[in-house]
């Protein structure tokens, strides 16, 4: 799909003014480029697998807006002249820069893979992760490898909750054992048991093009699919996939999700569990880690083992007694 793309030339002052008045004008999706650094406030409770290195910030951004390119020519500039009646209003109590607007195209598939410059080959323990479209770097290539391309799915590896289920995984994952990998996005969790010799992952997912992206992303690991099933549901209440993913089948159950979830799954987790079988969770700030331990406490059925941190993020293993 095409969309007539606007970058309207401003500063940081003014972006928070412009993007209301974009937004009243019923424009949605604006995208704000600056070298403005991401505060903690910023990033807490979000999950950022790429966080690009700015030059220093000058006071200058670019806001840019989109339509869709079918629009009738006569609405178009009707809106356009609304933007500029508010850019001029505007300018009347904020500096706004140039504020000039430059027109261009683009499509969807330009924003999907614009980050791809920002994900590079890195270590996890022992583990090489690289993105598909990047080279093996010859320091590492007797490397166990995992090449992923997320989409956009989570999961690059780079981020800290996604690195501290590796290294669970690197210290748990047996030549027998199964790995249930629920919330799989991108499937690296899964691949990476596999890698490390499991006999058999299974993949749940919400969304049908995290799925997607992680059978491909099997096959380019050269994973047969009959090694990493996937599938899309919710494990928590669809009984059908509750029994397909099967009760009592795993010595791993892995889930990279966020605490809240995680809380619900300690009620869940349990029953798809052999006795003995470790439940490795992540994707929990450390301002929620009491929550978590809670609702592991709540089920008399888990014995928590060890808690690892990186940054503000948690990730908690507990054994199913």
């Amino acid at each position: 799909m095409k969309w007539l793309k606007y970058t309207i030339d401003t500063t940081t002052q003014a972006v928070d003014f412009l993007s209301e008045m974009l937004s009243e004008l019923g424009i949605e999706g604006i995208e704000i480029e600056d070298n403005v650094p991401l505060t903690e406030a910023d990033t807490k409770g979000m999950f950022i697998d790429i966080l690009p290195e700015l030059p220093p910030d000058e006071g200058k951004a670019l806001v840019t807006f989109y339509l869709d390119a079918g629009k009738p020519a006569g609405e178009v500039e009707t809106l356009l002249t609304q933007v500029r009646e508010g850019l001029a209003e505007t300018a009347l109590f904020a500096d706004i820069g140039p504020g000039t607007i430059t027109a261009g195209e683009t499509q969807d598939k330009d924003w999907i893979n614009n980050w791809k410059k920002f994900f590079k080959p890195f270590t996890v323990g022992d583990i090489l992760i690289k993105p598909t479209w990047e080279p093996v770097p010859p320091e590492h290539a007797g490397k166990c490898r995992i090449e992923i391309d997320p989409g956009t799915a989570f999961g690059s590896g780079s981020h800290e909750t996604t690195q501290l289920c590796i290294r669970q995984l690197q210290k748990y994952v047996k030549p027998d054992s199964r790995v249930l990998d629920i919330g799989t996005g991108s499937g690296i969790l899964g691949i990476a048991a596999l890698k490390l010799g499991a006999a058999l992952a299974f993949g749940t997912d919400l969304d049908e093009n995290a799925v997607a992206t992680a059978i491909e992303n099997t096959a380019v690991n050269q994973i047969a699919p009959g090694r990493f099933p996937i599938v899309t549901g919710n494990i928590l209440d669809d009984e059908a996939l509750q029994r397909q993913a099967g009760l009592e089948t795993y010595d791993i159950v892995v889930a990279n999700i966020l605490a809240p979830v995680i809380i619900l799954l300690t009620g869940e987790a349990d029953r798809h569990l052999k006795p003995g079988g470790l439940f490795i969770t992540s994707g929990i700030l450390d301002t929620k880690e009491a929550a978590v331990q809670e609702a592991f406490a709540a089920h008399p059925c888990w014995e928590i083992l060890e808690t690892t941190r990186q940054g503000e993020w948690v990730s908690i293993t507990a054994r199913k007694r």
